[in-house]
């Protein structure tokens, strides 16, 4: 008798950003394969680079994503800062710093209320969860405008900000203009460490990654805009290093790279990040994950948006640090002049790792272009946890087992559209 094949396909999945498919298939009580099929054409933005001069990157770049914007442009700085060997002065790299921290509050706090917390409650969408418990999403709301307040002040506008610039910004603040900023992070705070209470009280299903960890280290605080690359393993390199341990890789069922760290799959974003630096949170986000009951073993995947809430903490913590230490520099910029080179830099995106590489030539024009976003160095370790969560829960139904794959992807939060794009989803079972 031939063997029966059931195939179950959801043709769209909401609170991601971007499309694809997630193909699995199981035979005789196994998974076969577990693919996340992104694909969508690329966007070819390291083409578009190539021909353009020097000091251009941090605003093309920036349309890679209207969520992380920053991290694109922070990455273009750093690489293109690198390769014509310059030194920012301490108030633009509090700037940027400052800046950065906008956008993981904005972006953490669009996962965690809106993309991500529905999987738990039991709900749809952000809407129906409004309707449940409107206090919750009202907090929310309030967290994700302070991020914004923070990008429109600094950047100019909350989305593809345009006052950044190789070598520091076009203009900066005063301390009178960032004193209503401080205010409105003195009410976020106690949002943020609200949302931490709020998502560890949610019912997380076990499981365990069991791949490297990739992020960056920071010196003597939490690595955002810059860092030495450190794994869990132990491997410690700069920017510069990085193609010699990361090598990317195509694969037939994706239009968007996989990439390997010295041969093996890794995961990099939140997780990694806490692992490798939960000592160097500020005073009130290590109590609130030492409320959380987190700790830097943790590999649970589901537990990433109290990784995420915890982050959000520290965020708001820096940026009112940074806004009370703060004296404008002299000038908003430093002159970066050209010099045929290659620049290499990173940044921790909201969603992790995120790596720049550029060769210019000495009249600024930009030969060559690499850039490596977070969702793409972690499309196998996706694959690998939709294939464990399948596995675990054979007997579900599909109904069920679909449900349980949506929620494994959007642990991760993935930006497809930064990647190259999802979700349909296919199950077959023999």
């Amino acid at each position: 008798m031939a063997e029966e094949t059931r195939r179950l396909t959801l043709r769209g999945l909401a609170r991601v950003e971007g499309e694809g498919r997630l193909h699995v298939s199981i035979t005789g009580g196994s998974v076969d394969r577990a693919d996340l099929n992104i694909y969508e054409p690329p966007r070819f933005f390291e083409s578009l680079l190539r021909g353009r001069d020097f000091r251009e990157p941090p605003d093309i770049t920036s349309r890679i994503c209207g969520i992380c914007p920053v991290a694109y442009q922070v990455s273009a700085c750093n690489a293109l800062e690198q390769a014509c060997g310059v030194e920012l002065s301490d108030p633009i790299r509090t700037l940027r710093r400052l800046l950065y921290c906008g956008e993981w509050i904005a972006s953490h706090t669009l996962h965690i209320y809106f993309l991500h917390a529905p999987d738990f409650l039991g709900v749809p969408d952000a809407v129906e969860l409004a309707r449940r418990q409107s206090e919750a999403v009202e907090r929310g709301l309030a967290l994700k405008k302070a991020g914004n307040a923070i990008l429109e002040q600094l950047g100019g506008r909350p989305i593809h900000p345009v006052n950044v610039r190789v070598g520091g910004f076009y203009r900066v603040p005063t301390r009178a203009e960032l004193a209503p900023l401080a205010e409105q992070l003195r009410r976020a705070l106690d949002d943020a460490v609200q949302t931490v209470a709020w998502v560890a009280g949610f019912d997380f299903p076990d499981a365990r990654l069991d791949c490297d960890l990739l992020a960056l280290r920071g010196r003597d605080r939490y690595p955002i805009e810059d860092g030495t690359i450190a794994s869990a393993s132990g491997a410690a390199f700069d920017a510069a290093e990085f193609p010699a341990h990361v090598a990317e890789h195509q694969v037939p069922h994706s239009t968007a790279l996989h990439a390997r760290f010295d041969g093996h799959r890794y995961l990099t974003g939140p997780l990694a990040r806490f692992a490798l630096n939960a000592s160097l949170l500020s005073p009130v986000a290590q109590r609130a994950a030492a409320d959380a009951r987190l700790d830097d073993e943790c590999r649970n995947p589901f537990r990433s948006i109290v990784i995420r809430s915890v982050e959000t903490v520290y965020a708001v913590e820096e940026a009112l640090r940074l806004i009370t230490d703060y004296e404008p520099p002299d000038r908003p910029n430093v002159e970066v002049e050209p010099v045929e080179a290659v620049g290499h830099g990173v940044s921790e995106a909201p969603r992790g790792l995120l790596y720049h590489r550029y060769a210019i030539a000495a009249d600024g024009t930009i030969r060559d272009a690499v850039i490596v976003p977070p969702t793409a160095q972690n499309q196998s370790v996706i694959e690998d946890d939709v294939r464990a969560i399948v596995t675990a829960n054979l007997a579900a139904g599909d109904a069920e087992l679909t449900e349980l794959c949506e929620r494994t992807v959007r642990n991760h939060d993935p930006c497809i559209s930064c990647a190259a794009h999802f979700l349909t989803t296919t199950i077959e079972r023999r």
